[in-house]
């Protein structure tokens, strides 16, 4: 098996945040030449794992281990990454999102949907991974939603309640698996929480991020994030971030208007993709307007600037290491040639950054 080798380089850069921000820098972990980095999860003993959707024609691995020595390797294996449009529930079609839980499980999202089309109803699945033996102990299928209307996109793992959270923009909506029956419900589908603000226009470096027919980017639910007894939430393209508690998320026999009157708003938080939180209840989120990181501090609803810098090009995917530095992914989603008329604005190669907090 070919091993594909990129040098670790830690790079200082000028920070343009705010005060607060101003002993922090941000650093370049990892490259990964022209394949996309998306997904990020870090195990409890530094284990570094990263996705690469299948977006564009430059497409190796769905899903790769960075080794201490700056190896990356295909995870779990070869099998799972090989290219199989006969048999998708048995490989990895377009491997989106990571989550490792409190177990140290790694669990990993593929919503089948290459290209940016319609997900491949066969091959959506949740991957459930063991670290200690690098097995996939199940296979989730979620063959009681209406996979090809969904577009499932991230999740998180509450081992307490042994229930699986997930956002689906594709149907503007918070899906709820248990992880002992495998069923899953849908929720807050379509509520204003969960939903795109048809009137926002996404604009990045005074442009607007438009396709190729003018459609304005837009996405419903995406990032998530489950913070102990909260659970928080967003819409790409909406400012507000919300949560709801965990228990009443978790509560399948809650009325529907019961369990929406639970949402609420704490607060404006800018354009984020992804979120990540820690143990003690903090919320780590991008803004890709203004290339900038925050930390959301539940107890007295601030937003921290942790670092701005140009290099943040559409911060994605967080996990914080042992090491005590929170990464994340610039997947650079903005500049790829649907974005661009055509053109492609990427500047190579892509990137893992980190910042220490």
């Amino acid at each position: 098996m070919k091993k594909h080798v990129y040098t670790l380089a830690f790079v200082l850069c000028t920070t343009l945040g705010m005060a607060q921000s101003s002993k922090r820098t941000l650093e370049e972990a990892a490259q990964f030449g022209k394949y996309q980095p998306v997904g990020l999860a870090i195990s409890q003993e530094g284990r570094t794992f990263v996705t690469f959707p299948k977006w564009s024609r430059d497409y190796k691995n769905a899903l790769i281990e960075i080794k201490s020595d700056g190896t990356q390797v295909p995870y779990p294996n070869q099998v799972w990454n090989q290219e199989d449009s006969l048999h998708p529930q048995d490989h990895f079609v377009s491997l989106q999102a990571l989550y490792v839980d409190a177990d140290n499980t790694l669990w990993a999202l593929d919503p089948a949907n290459p290209s940016f089309g319609k997900s491949i109803p066969e091959g959506i699945k949740l991957l459930k991974v063991n670290l200690k033996t690098n097995a996939v102990e199940r296979v989730y299928r979620f063959e009681d939603l209406p996979r090809e209307k969904t577009g499932l996109n991230d999740v998180n793992v509450d081992t307490k309640r042994q229930l699986a959270f997930l956002s689906d923009p594709g149907r503007a909506a918070v899906v709820v698996l248990d992880l002992k029956t495998g069923k899953s419900r849908t929720v807050l589908e379509k509520h204003a929480s969960t939903t795109a603000d048809p009137a926002y226009k996404l604009t990045i470096d005074g442009i607007e991020v438009k396709d190729q027919s003018g459609k304005p980017f837009s996405s419903n639910v995406n990032g998530i994030a489950l913070a102990g007894e909260y659970f928080y939430f967003r819409p790409i393209t909406q400012t507000k971030l919300y949560r709801i508690p965990t228990a009443a998320l978790a509560d399948a026999s809650l009325p529907k208007a019961e369990l929406e009157s639970k949402v609420e708003a704490v607060g404006e938080a800018g354009i984020s993709h992804g979120m990540f939180a820690d143990k003690t209840g903090n919320v780590y989120m991008g803004d890709s307007e203004k290339k900038t990181l925050y930390r959301f501090n539940a107890q007295n609803r601030t937003f921290e600037t942790l670092v701005q810098d140009e290099r943040l090009l559409w911060p994605d995917s967080f996990a914080i290491g042992p090491d005590g530095y929170l990464y994340v992914t610039a997947a650079q989603y903005q500049r790829a040639p649907k974005f661009n008329q055509g053109q492609n604005r990427v500047d190579y190669p892509y990137r893992l950054y980190r910042v220490k907090l």
